[in-house]
């Protein structure tokens, strides 16, 4: 693994209250997903590092300010927190530490502005959720909201003159697995924090109720409907696996750890059945540090082979 201060040279970062700046941010990455940030170190070269950590926190920063609170709170907070970052995209600088690393980040992939235009127009899908009628409303949010927020970090992983079609196409394909995974592993937190994230149209098919739901009732019908819910977030994840072959070379390793642990993540919500009405099945540990020690052999091989080269 790099050091922290490796990882920040390669970064160009050299300020030393801009290296404070990605050192918090570290820390609250670490904090928040730490298996992902144990993944990024491991897999990613060190000059991608820093710019993966600093988009996290930016997201999970608004991700914050779009979910904690009253709706009229939030709705301000919202709007300022907006204010801020565009007034930071268009003078280039900014005194807030969150934004500091994002701006950086933005001089060695100025197509990032970009994405956060497009995270910034997508947020308010977030902000205003209040649930899925049918499933084709499910898809309108991953349109609206999902891919913009995870394009924030693919972007990152993109090559220059790769296929954006085909490449924004896999990503939609990972994200819709993933946040599908995410609302099923996750739906005893949200129940509890009153968001409902599978669609109304889909409860009807399988004869369960949201009051069911809350209630943990383990009935064939909820049993039948996670199963199948699963069973369409594995498959889109297996289909996105075109993924790492799109992503920069020395991304890939990371790309194939994300499908991978997703995938893991997916077989033992099925295997929890309806025990994820009452917590989040996790991958066993074993099976993720497999995936993390193969795609980690993987990573030293790229590094020695680049440094070959350069050699």
């Amino acid at each position: 693994m790099h050091t922290w201060a490796t990882v920040l040279d390669a970064a160009d970062v050299h300020d030393e209250r801009l290296r404070a700046d990605f050192t918090h941010r570290r820390g609250t990455v670490a904090r928040y997903r730490p298996h992902a940030y144990l993944a990024v170190r491991l897999l990613l070269p060190a000059r991608l590092v820093a710019p993966v950590i600093a988009l996290t926190a930016f997201m999970h920063h608004t991700d914050t300010l779009l979910d904690t609170g009253p709706v009229a709170g939030r709705d301000e907070a919202w709007k300022r927190w907006e204010e801020d970052v565009r007034s930071a995209l268009a003078a280039g600088h900014s005194h807030h530490p969150v934004l500091r690393p994002v701006l950086h980040t933005m001089t060695a992939h100025p197509a990032l502005h970009g994405h956060i235009e497009d995270f910034l127009a997508a947020a308010p899908a977030d902000l205003h959720y209040t649930g899925f009628a049918t499933e084709a409303d499910y898809q309108e949010y991953v349109d609206s909201y999902s891919l913009p927020a995870f394009m924030l970090i693919a972007g990152l992983l993109a090559p220059d003159g790769a296929d954006t079609a085909a490449y924004r196409a896999a990503c939609r394909l990972y994200i819709d697995g993933s946040q599908r995974l995410d609302f099923v592993n996750d739906l005893a937190e949200d129940l509890r924090d009153g968001r409902l994230t599978i669609p109304q149209q889909t409860l009807r098919q399988h004869g369960v109720t949201r009051v069911g739901l809350e209630a943990g009732q383990g009935t064939p019908g909820t049993r039948a409907m996670l199963d199948e819910q699963l069973t369409r977030a594995r498959r889109s994840l297996a289909e996105s696996r075109s993924l790492a072959s799109l992503a920069v070379a020395d991304a890939r390793p990371l790309v194939r750890a994300m499908t991978a642990l997703e995938s893991l993540t997916a077989d033992a919500a099925r295997a929890s059945g309806c025990g994820v009405l009452h917590r989040s099945a996790r991958p066993s540990l074993p099976g993720a540090l497999g995936v993390l020690a193969r795609e980690y052999g993987g990573a030293l091989r790229l590094r020695a082979a680049s440094g070959r080269r350069r050699g």
